[in-house]
């Protein structure tokens, strides 16, 4: 092979670790791959176990799923499991395998020997039988990358009418007990920046929200103190050092997503914002998948390059059933190669 023809692979390549064998990662990502609406030119990488991703291809077929991905025609970087499986049934060896299939997706990615890199959904108990006490992938990825700031957001598109809908998680996977720890005007100044370069890509000049982080955003100080003594005050800051962007906030946590549900919906709304910062994760995960469920994806920004994953976790509960929706799987695909497509 050539030079010019490898680098043209490796800019149509998009790794993809398979995420935990028990759980539904495999499924949609043998259904997504399936897909027509894939970009023609990608070519997908799987890091996983061959014979895993071959016996699972197996079972749908014979539970009459058709639009698949067929193994014999994929590249697999050939990980094997060090034992066997049951489907629904995480342990430390499904454990052991996903945090090494996602190690080994990280490298090529790190290494510059593919595009972009989509990750199936893990489980984190998993891997701390395993002895990997990470609190996700994002941390892992960011540790392997040297990236010490990395940022969550999580974007959709609407299927009603091509409307994008971004928020942005100002802390990620720590207990709700820490997040005010966390919480800092420099981290809202950096947060706020990311999310206004994200959003810059789809629009010049984005509107913004944040989220406030007590009940009704404090209140005045009669339900917390946070908003008064230093968000409102670094919103302002960051406001007069970008002046061409509106931004709207503390907005209450319970209305902040209510324009942009709208939007989502098809319903005209001049209010509603291209990117929500939101405070912790759970504040940002709940009106995202009440909103966007299927269609949402996670993307790391703050990486040295591109990295996606469905919004969805290891679906234990059906896993090996056939029933997993891969719609967010294939969004994450699409979003890879998308917005590597914009940073070319």
């Amino acid at each position: 092979m050539t030079k010019t023809n490898q680098t043209s692979e490796i800019k149509s390549r998009v790794a993809i670790s398979l995420g935990d064998p028990a759980g539904i990662g495999i499924e949609v990502i043998l259904k997504a791959l399936g897909s027509s609406k894939l970009p023609t030119a990608m070519q997908p990488i799987l890091i996983g176990c061959r014979k895993t991703v071959q016996q699972i291809y197996s079972q749908l077929k014979l539970q009459g799923i058709k639009a698949l991905a067929d193994p014999k025609h994929l590249d697999i970087l050939d990980l094997p499991l060090r034992e066997g499986f049951n489907p629904g049934h995480p342990n430390a060896n499904t454990g052991e395998a996903s945090f090494d299939w996602l190690t080994r997706a990280t490298e090529l990615l790190i290494n510059k020997q593919a595009r972009a890199l989509v990750t199936g959904p893990i489980s984190k108990n998993a891997w701390n039988q395993a002895g990997h006490p990470y609190p996700g992938q994002t941390e892992r990825i960011a540790e392997m990358a040297g990236s010490k700031n990395p940022s969550m957001l999580f974007t959709a598109i609407s299927p009603k009418n091509s409307w994008r809908l971004n928020t942005l998680l100002a802390t990620t996977h720590i207990p709700l007990s820490e997040v005010p720890k966390h919480l800092c005007p420099e981290l809202i100044i950096s947060k706020l920046n990311t999310l206004m370069n994200f959003c810059q890509r789809f629009h010049t000049y984005p509107k913004l929200a944040v989220a406030g982080l007590n009940p009704h955003s404090g209140e005045n100080g009669i339900l917390g103190n946070e908003e008064i003594e230093w968000l409102i005050p670094t919103l302002m800051k960051w406001k007069s050092d970008n002046k061409s962007i509106l931004l709207e906030g503390p907005i209450p946590p319970d209305t902040c997503w209510i324009s942009a549900s709208k939007a989502w919906q098809g319903i005209s709304s001049p209010n509603s914002p291209n990117g929500i910062l939101a405070l912790y994760h759970d504040q940002g995960l709940i009106p995202i998948k009440t909103i966007a469920f299927e269609e949402a994806v996670n993307t790391t920004l703050g990486l040295p390059f591109i990295r996606t994953s469905p919004d969805h976790g290891t679906g234990f509960d059906i896993a090996g059933k056939g029933i997993a929706n891969e719609t967010s799987m294939l969004a994450a695909l699409q979003a890879a190669w998308e917005f590597t497509a914009i940073n070319t």
